[in-house]
């Protein structure tokens, strides 16, 4: 056996391993298809054995390549986490992660952790897909996403759900809006305003459908939108009022929109970090997941806030 290979063509198999494809694996690590096809080359005729059957259709592994693809695998990552752990040489770690988020979570919880985690690995590239929950779930479940922020998925078998934080819908209107400067609002009394809400198809219409199903004078739609944002631009022309996650709503200090709790019901969603199940993070990936995982002790806009969610007030 000829053992003049290095680093880089471990790192081509391993991609070419997980995408089973020359064509995107060439692509993820950045090289022509030849010069990634002359990489496989020469690894396999350095270990002397065949580690992919390949046709100009498909590419599969070899018994031998399935073994050697679960060690490489390993050892890749060992190796990663030895270097993102060592100071200066993780400050020069190069790499992507890619989180799935729905829009209302990208405000709240990614600048600072984002922030924080650039000062620590700043040429590690980190792609933000922002997208509806049924989106997310999906980019996450098929791997276009290394984990990501949403408020369904629990439920998924193949997902993993940490929870984050827990919201509740309010309702959004402008300042001069004869709501704007009550303490709460029921839903049948927000029903009694010209009323706006996102399409069925979102999953934040889902969780309010169910939550309200038995809630008589339930507010009916006169406008319908696609995303939270889109409402909210509906709202500040004064179209009307409409019920959305506390998350999406801007700070206090708004010169046009404000929020009031609703009531009977409270309703509220759970925010959490999603990833496949049984299947690790890379090291780049893990060092943002975690601390994302920290963000779980701050309070939504203020401890106040917290404690009406909790209270249900």
């Amino acid at each position: 056996m000829n053992n003049k290979f290095d680093l880089a063509d471990i790192q081509a198999f391993a991609a070419v391993a997980e995408l089973q494809s020359f064509r995107a694996a060439a692509e993820a690590i950045h090289l022509s298809q030849p010069a990634f096809s002359r990489r496989i080359d020469k690894l396999e005729e350095a270990l002397g054995v065949r580690l992919l059957d390949r046709t100009t259709r498909r590419v599969t592994l070899t018994a031998v390549g399935r073994d050697f693809a679960r060690k490489t695998r390993v050892w890749l990552d060992d190796l990663d986490g030895m270097l993102m752990g060592l100071g200066d040489v993780a400050a020069r770690r190069m790499g992507e992660v890619t989180i799935a988020c729905v829009p209302s979570a990208v405000y709240y919880f990614l600048p600072q952790v984002v922030k924080r985690y650039h000062e620590r690995f700043p040429k590690i590239r980190v792609k933000v897909h922002d997208a509806s929950a049924n989106e997310v779930l999906v980019a996450v479940a098929q791997g276009d996403a290394d984990f990501g922020l949403n408020f369904i998925g629990s439920q998924e078998a193949e997902i993993e759900f940490k929870p984050v934080l827990a919201e509740r819908f309010v309702a959004a209107c402008r300042r001069d809006h004869v709501l704007a400067r009550r303490k709460k609002v029921t839903w049948a009394e927000l029903g009694q305003h010209d009323f706006m809400s996102v399409g069925k198809t979102s999953g934040n219409r889902l969780l309010m459908d169910l939550a309200l199903a038995n809630v008589p004078d339930r507010p009916q739609c006169l406008y319908e939108a696609k995303h939270v944002t889109t409402l909210l631009g509906l709202v500040e022309a004064g179209l009307g009022v409409a019920a959305v996650p506390s998350l999406a709503m801007p700070g206090k200090d708004h010169p046009t929109l404000v929020s009031i709790p609703l009531i009977e019901p409270v309703v509220t969603r759970q925010m959490g970090l999603i990833k496949r199940r049984g299947k690790s993070l890379s090291p780049a990936a893990q060092q943002l997941y975690d601390l994302l995982v920290a963000t779980r002790s701050v309070r939504p806009r203020s401890a106040a806030t917290a404690q009406k969610i909790q209270s249900g007030q």
